[in-house]
């Protein structure tokens, strides 16, 4: 490990972090502030938040892996492509014959925040299949990390429950974002009860306060709506701000950690960026979820990176590196 300490925060872990689920390609409107249909054009912006958490690790000097379907297409072939200039090990990728790579069609509004419109009907992701999985890739992690999406249909699904089943029994950490997209859900009521389907199996969970208002049911966005999502396995519970910041919870102790004011550009892969960061720094002394001076700078160092990703236009682009983080650590 790592043992270099820049403004407290730890070294980047060596121990493998394997993201499942889906990568697609965003269609972003070469305005901003327009409607899908008024958007004179459209470039393409490869993402999925799992892919994005992936690359977000890699590009700060940790070790990835990323698993999931891509359909045997010209987009399936670039997302490979970038994933494999990003560092990210694509052993687990599969390629599906008859399905076509997932596109959203997303719009920025004048402030910045998105709307999607999806092209999922099935797309390659939906496809992957429990007897598809390379497990070996799986069992060999130090942490697993997934969302929901791939929750919503089968046999994705059960490809889903049965990476964690066997990330599990290997004695892997179990991340869960569920990044929470509901124009893919048959309904709201369905979306809550599939993401709480899997909920007391994670040991890490991130959750962003719009997702912890969606759960709970609660509008206030206070300590008491996150700790009715506590569960017994929890080692850490994180609840994100946006700009302001991000709140933690843990078995004996809880706070927050204040954001970094920077020029919004696009909020895209954020959250993804936020994740990626903590798990390089935990990856190899877990120890750090318990120690709380010392997730204290991890958590730092993870909003500044959420907050240099906000900065330019789309993820994968905007995820920063250790050193663009710590200049705005030292700034800061």
């Amino acid at each position: 490990m790592a043992s270099s300490l820049n403004n407290g925060v730890p070294g980047t872990g060596s121990g493998l972090i394997v993201s499942f689920g889906e990568m697609l390609i965003d269609f972003v409107p070469t305005v901003s502030g327009v409607s899908l249909a008024e958007a004179p054009g459209f470039l393409k912006a490869p993402g999925g938040a799992p892919a994005n958490v992936a690359i977000a690790v890699s590009r700060l000097g940790g070790k990835a892996a990323f698993v999931g379907k891509l359909g045997e297409d010209e987009f399936g072939r670039m997302l490979a492509d970038i994933l494999e200039q990003n560092g990210v090990s694509g052993r687990g990728i599969t390629f599906d014959q008859g399905a076509r790579t997932a596109l959203a069609f997303v719009t920025l509004r004048a402030d910045g925040e998105r709307e999607f419109m999806f092209y999922r009907n099935p797309s390659a992701d939906m496809l992957l299949r429990p007897d598809e999985l390379d497990l070996e890739l799986i069992r060999s992690a130090k942490v697993f990390h997934y969302g929901s999406i791939s929750l919503i249909v089968e046999p994705c699904r059960s490809a889903h429950l049965k990476a964690m089943e066997v990330a599990k029994d290997a004695g892997v950490l179990l991340s869960y974002d569920p990044n929470l997209r509901l124009p893919l859900w048959p309904s709201a009521e369905e979306a809550r009860t599939q993401i709480m389907s899997i909920w007391d199996k994670a040991e890490l969970i991130k959750v962003s306060d719009v997702e912890l208002d969606f759960l709970t049911g609660s509008d206030k966005c206070d300590d008491e709506a996150a700790l009715s999502l506590w569960h017994p396995n929890l080692k850490l519970l994180l609840v994100t701000l946006g700009e302001k910041g991000c709140r933690y919870y843990t078995k004996n102790f809880h706070g927050e950690v204040e954001g970094f004011h920077v020029k919004t550009v696009d909020t895209t892969g954020a959250g993804d960026s936020f994740v990626g960061a903590l798990l390089c720094k935990i990856v190899d002394d877990q120890s750090i979820l318990g120690d709380e001076p010392r997730l204290r700078h991890v958590l730092k160092f993870a909003n500044a990176c959420g907050a240099i990703t906000t900065t330019k236009k789309g993820a994968i682009p905007a995820l920063p590196t250790e050193t663009e983080v710590l200049g705005l650590l030292k700034g800061a």
